[in-house]
């Protein structure tokens, strides 16, 4: 194992805007090391901006690709490898230039003067969309720009695959002031890519991008071949052009037969086919053209099925010389008509042409051949034309080509020539003087096509994306020339049935496969293609479901202090912006001491994750200014740390007023509403929390403009949350809440939002039906489930899963959608609970208000769960009109103490009250019918519990310790009438006296629970005894060291004594020790005299539990069998540069060790200069030929099996005799020198010698 290193670090670079760059690094390191890029220390994402960027990992080379650089591109960039044994890191910077004059720089200057910063932000953006050939579409995206100066617009540039995209009769654009559209007349295959639209305000500008998807349209021929895609015309001449295309990814179920070409003079609607045999190269030349007449072409597919649709047709291109057409367009002409009327001189006295030169074979494939030469220098002031010859190789036979029709441009397509044969060609000029002498020949040419077909891609490799899409990528096809790119496949699993996820060749590895189906299983493929054709299919890939990827969270967000004590801090943070596409399940907080400005080193606040966005942190040192980050956890891993906190305190707060409100977040946004929701404050200031306020403004009004939307006294202390109403749609807002008690309002909340109100498509309300029998169902229609979704109820925002009027259903209503019931029957709304009063001459009125009842309501009297009924000890009085309930008793006696109950049904609603009577007065306000105390769990936990009675929904609990109040995660629901306080790992510091206190606007009651001093070490010693039994049997390891024998617990306290029942003398061999909830003793280097009965025994203050194991015999093999090097390797090898260096080892195991050789405490890498082998099972050899000072180091033999490992070092040390005997002729001047007299000759003699 070793760390990792660089073997070759990434490189910076300064490149132009809109180019490409690519960073490369390569690393060792045991095991492998993964490596992550950032740019200005955030990690890269590259889902986050498809295209932009793309990260490879290939046979150790690590890469970084950022296509089409801007100005934001500029920045530094790590490359951070990590693996088990550490992190390295190297860094890069890339600087993006732009070429002057590119941009009009003084757009930096407003007609205001220089605007500071524009910020651009995109709305209602264009996702990822799909179309057909022949359909129109449209682009676009709402555009805000801030701060708006009038007259000063933006620059709206689009690009395609990052070319810039201009207007034309298929595509047009459009800005309205506030919103960029492009749109298509007439979608084609070529449209098909990657579109961003550039807004530029000044030297600022913002980017957005999403693919365009076109698929074929439908064919008129069934089983006929796609359309080709970008007809291009390469090479124009007077007498032929070469016209160019894409293959189309559909063949139509049989292979493509070949193509043909259209070509149609402009300004008329007559097309003509330029071949009769179809052409398989994807490049042809178009002959018997007109010179000056200008033409459009187009090209179909052909299968056995039939002819398929054309392609959308070329961009015009005229018949002229390259030289004339330059001409003509250095001058200014009439408007074009279509036409180039061409004059020639009279000739003077001619001049017989000399030779053309630079004859060459330019294209040659099965169908034709093309060559290319350049006119003579000897030529006249007449025009010249051109005969092509030609004559089997080997031979001096010549004939002449083009006999009846001269070649008037220097290049030339010859047909009808026998595949597979050989030919040479030349070339004579002519004029009116005569025929000039012929080229040289060129080079034995064989009609064939030059350029293969590529070989099909390999080790295609999908990967999950959002849960429409996939990304693919591939190895790209070796030795592949002139490749045009690649195309995609996909296939439902089992289906048989492949589907093109691309129309349009893509270039580079890496592919987006867009509208998936959600849930499905696909399998891909992936082909090549070129102008010979399309590859082999690849290999299909291996099935991968289609859902949304997971990745760590992003980092959390604005930390704040919500309480201070004198050795600790309650800190809240918002959520993650981002949460990876899954739950977040948890978050670690760090924490630094800040002395004098300076920050020290990082310390864990917590080792289990903390569930809410709020924790308290102990142990902290009063008066000391602290700093803080936290990181959120998914099931994908830790995300990054947070920004770091501004410093806090750690004092006692003394402020009277609350703490601000935290967890603030939005939900159920409409057009003219929202739910805005809250935890309560965790310092609560001098007295209770009586209720909230709850501001709102506009996003970008000032601080002044804040509203309050209630009185404190309408949201009730215990509601936290609030439906805000009245919103502007389309307008956006920010809100917060501001906790009040009786001496004031305390600091406001963390912002939330902004959030712009505005009902979003497809949202689904809640209906409500009520049927005869009274029950009221609340309907929920969900059409966007997802395999993981879950569905829940609440109540207020609280979960009404566990109520026992309630029933939830599910239910499959259409193929894709769900509908959610949720039913439960009417309550009888009570407007005064059950109350007690003494009358006079000590009668009893026990007493209940209903909001209405109706004539058929009945009541039930329940006594001690036994229903009482009117008689001479009760006397019961219904009044339907006022709601009145009541019952009489002419006294209270002692066997009257218990619980009352009125039960009340009306119809198909039912209510109750309960109260209790407890001793000589009554209880009508909630109390405890059991007080604190304490028990143990199995776990080793510690649980406090009490018993309530008389209690309702809105009673509320309030736990402490040491007068403080304790922050619970859950909110009690008095089930069973049980309240319980859970303490995990219990210890010292959870000493002290504990109180709860029951209250509701009734009254209150206390109980209190004293942990202290004796009571606290008799919890302690039931804590013990429970851990010592939770204990295991004692085990053995084998480890690296020698045997480990150990017992796991629980968890592990101090006060847990740990003893062995034998005494064991601790060395430096033999030690013992806790490791988390492990309890161990080590035994290095075992020997027979470790053999034995060993007893471990776990004492809890009053009783001792023994766990034993016994070291003997069959019991411990590993002493025997465990690797080992039994001898043979020196300490030390000193050597002679040039020698060779052969080491001999005996090692010993059974099963037979793994053996393994380090250099300078890293995996050596045999090589012809240094080799090893192992054999028989016992015998390792270590060979260096030719020694030299690089080989020498610290070397070490590793043996292992499982019952241990072992290291044998060794060192070698080599040296240059000439070196020695200088360094000794240098000592000996210094011995002999006047400073340095030889003490005894006697030195000198045991020298010499």
């Amino acid at each position: 194992l070793h760390a990792p290193e660089f073997v070759i670090k990434p490189r910076s670079h300064t490149v132009w805007e809109k180019e490409n760059v690519k960073l490369h690094c390569s690393v060792s390191g045991w095991p492998e090391p993964r490596v992550t890029w950032y740019k200005n220390q955030v990690p890269i994402n590259v889902h986050a901006n498809p295209g932009k960027y793309i990260i490879e990992s290939r046979y150790g080379m690590h890469t970084l690709e950022i296509n089409a650089c801007d100005f934001e591109d500029t920045a530094q960039y790590r490359a951070s490898a990590m693996n088990v044994k550490g992190e390295l890191s190297a860094y890069a910077s890339v600087v993006v230039k732009r070429y002057k004059g590119e941009f009009d720089e003084t757009l930096a200057v407003t007609p205001y003067g220089y605007a500071s910063k524009f910020e651009i932000h995109f709305d209602d953006k264009f996702d990822v969309s799909f179309g057909r050939e022949g359909e129109t579409m449209s682009l676009g995206c709402r555009v805000v720009i801030t701060p708006e100066i009038k007259h000063f617009q933006p620059e709206i540039q689009w690009y395609r695959n990052g070319a810039p995209v201009s207007p034309s009769k298929w595509v047009q654009t459009l800005w309205s002031g506030d919103r960029a559209t492009l749109t298509f007349s007439h979608l084609n295959k070529e449209d098909e890519g990657l579109y961003t639209i550039r807004v530029r305000m000044g030297e600022y500008y913002e980017q957005y991008s999403a693919y365009v998807f076109v698929r074929d349209a439908d064919a008129e021929i069934e089983g006929a071949p796609a359309s080709p895609l970008d007809v291009v015309c390469l090479d124009a001449n007077k007498d032929y052009i070469i016209i160019s295309w894409k293959q189309p990814a559909v063949d139509g179920g049989s292979p493509i037969l070949g193509y043909f070409i259209d070509k149609c003079e402009v300004g008329t609607d007559s097309w003509s086919q330029c071949n009769d045999t179809p052409v398989k190269f994807a490049r042809f030349p178009v002959t018997g053209l007109i010179e000056g007449r200008s033409y459009i072409f187009r090209v179909r597919a052909v299968n056995k099925n039939g002819i398929g649709l054309p392609s959308r047709v070329s961009e015009p291109v005229a018949a002229l010389d390259p030289a004339e057409k330059a001409r003509l367009k250095s001058r200014p002409s009439a408007p074009w008509t279509g036409q180039i009327i061409v004059t020639e001189e009279e000739p003077t006295e001619g001049i017989v042409p000399g030779p053309p030169t630079d004859l060459s074979v330019t294209e040659a494939t099965r169908s034709y051949v093309v060559l290319s030469w350049k006119p003579p220098g000897q030529r006249g002031h007449e025009g010249i034309l051109y005969f092509v010859e030609k004559c089997d190789a080997g031979t001096e036979n010549w004939q002449r080509v083009n006999t009846e029709l001269p070649v008037k441009s220097p290049r030339f397509a010859l047909f009808d020539l026998a595949e597979g044969k050989s030919y040479r060609f030349r070339v004579r000029c002519s004029n009116s003087a005569g025929v000039g002498e012929p080229s040289e020949a060129t080079e034995v040419t064989v009609v064939g096509d030059k350029l293969d077909i590529p070989k099909p891609p390999g080790k295609i490799i999908p990967s999950r994306n959002t849960d429409t899409s996939v990304i693919v990528s591939w190895e790209e096809s070796k030795d592949a020339k002139e490749l045009v790119g690649y195309y995609i496949e996909a296939s439902v699993v089992g289906s048989g049935k492949w589907e093109p996820c691309n129309n349009n060749p893509v270039k580079g590895p890496r592919f987006t496969c867009h509208g998936l189906a959600t849930g499905q299983s696909y399998i891909f493929r992936v082909r090549a293609v070129n102008a010979a054709g399309l590859s082999e299919y690849s290999q299909d890939s291996e099935a991968i479901e289609v859902k949304a990827a997971i990745a760590a969270p992003s980092p959390p967000c604005d930390i704040t202090c919500l309480e201070s004590f004198r050795d600790s801090m309650v800190l809240g943070w918002k959520q993650p912006d981002k949460t990876g596409g899954a739950e977040i399940t948890g978050y670690y907080v760090n924490y630094r001491e800040v002395i004098d400005g300076v920050p020290g080193r990082w310390r864990e606040a917590n080792i289990k994750a903390v569930s809410d966005e709020a924790y308290k942190i102990s142990n902290l040192k009063e008066n000391m200014v602290y700093q803080f980050q936290v990181a959120a956890m998914n099931i994908a891993g830790l995300g990054e740390p947070s920004a770091v906190s501004q410093c806090f305190k750690c004092e006692e707060w003394t402020i009277a007023v609350p703490g601000p409100p935290h967890n603030v977040k939005y939900s159920e946004v409409r057009k003219t509403s929202l739910v805005l929701q809250w935890k309560p404050p965790i310092h609560s200031g001098r007295t209770p929390v009586t209720g909230y306020f709850v501001d709102l403004k506009e996003a970008n009004a000032k601080d002044d403009q804040w509203r309050g939307l209630n009185k404190a006294n309408t949201l009730h202390v215990y509601s936290c949350f609030f439906q805000v109403q009245g919103l502007k749609e389309g307008v956006s807002y920010v809100l917060r809440v501001r906790a009040v008690n009786q001496a004031g309002v305390g600091k406001p909340s963390d912002l939330a939002g902004p959030v712009v109100a505005e009902t979003r498509p497809g949202t689904k309300e809640v209906v409500v039906n009520v049927d005869d029998d009274g029950v009221i169902s609340l309907n929920f229609e969900c059409d966007q489930m997802a395999p993981n979704s879950q569905f829940n109820w609440s109540k207020d925002y609280v979960s009404t899963e566990d109520s026992p009027r309630l029933e939830v259903e599910s239910k499959d209503w259409l193929p894709i959608k769900l509908l959610f019931l949720f039913l439960f029957c009417i309550a009888v709304p009570i407007k005064s609970e059950l109350a007690v009063e003494i009358l006079e001459k000590g009668q009893v009125r026990f007493w209940m208000q209903a909001e209405k009842l109706s004539g058929n309501t009945k009541v039930s009297y329940i006594f001690n769960d036994k229903e009482i009924f009117e008689g001479p000890k009760y006397k019961m009085h219904i009044d339907r009109n006022t709601g009145i309930i009541e019952m009489f008793m002419e006294k209270l006696q002692d066997e009257d103490e218990g619980t009352y109950t009125f039960q009340l049904q009306d119809g198909k609603a039912t209510g109750h009250s309960t109260l209790v009577l407890i001793g000589d007065g009554k209880k009508s306000c909630p109390h405890f019918a059991e007080y604190l105390s304490w028990e143990v769990t199995g776990e080793c936990n510690v649980l406090l519990k009490c018993k309530v009675a008389n209690i309702k929904k809105e009673t509320h609990i309030v736990w402490y310790k040491d007068e403080r109040e304790i922050s619970v995660d859950e909110k009690h629901d008095f089930k069973d009438g049980i309240c319980t306080l859970l303490i995990t790992e219990f210890s010292k510091k959870d000493a002290g006296i504990y109180e709860v206190i029951l209250k509701d606007d009734r009254g209150k009651d206390k109980s209190r629970l004293k942990l202290v001093d004796e009571a606290f070490k008799e919890l302690m010693t039931e804590v013990c005894k429970t851990i010592a039994l939770s204990a295991t049997d004692l085990k053995i390891q084998s480890t690296a060291e020698g045997i480990r024998l150990y017992s796991s617990v629980t968890y592990y306290l101090d006060d847990l004594k740990v003893n062995c029942g034998t005494p064991v003398k601790y060395t430096d061999r033999v030690k013992s020790g806790v490791t988390g909830e492990q309890i161990w003793l080590q035994i290095n280097e075992p020997t027979p005299n470790d053999k034995g009965k060993y007893v471990m025994e776990l004492f809890d203050g009053k009783t001792g539990h023994r766990k034993t194991v016994d070291l003997s015999g069959q019991e411990m093999p590993m002493l025997a069998d465990r690797a080992r090097v039994v001898g043979g390797l020196p300490d030390v090898v000193t050597i002679q540069e040039g020698k060779a260096l052969n080491l001999t080892c005996i090692v010993w195991g059974d099963p037979t060790p793994e053996v393994s050789w380090l250099k300078n405490e890293k995996p050596l890498v045999p090589d012809d200069h240094c080799s090893v082998k192992f054999e028989a099972g016992k015998t390792a050899y270590f060979t260096v030929s030719g020694v030299s000072t690089a080989d020498s180091g610290k070397y070490g033999l590793v043996v292992k099996n499982k019952y241990g490992s072992e290291i044998s070092d060794f060192t070698i040390s080599v040296f240059i005799p000439e070196e020695e005997a200088r360094k000794a002729t240098e000592q000996a001047q210094k011995d002999v020198s006047p400073l340095h007299p030889p003490a005894k000759s006697q030195g000198w003699n045991n020298r010499l010698l």
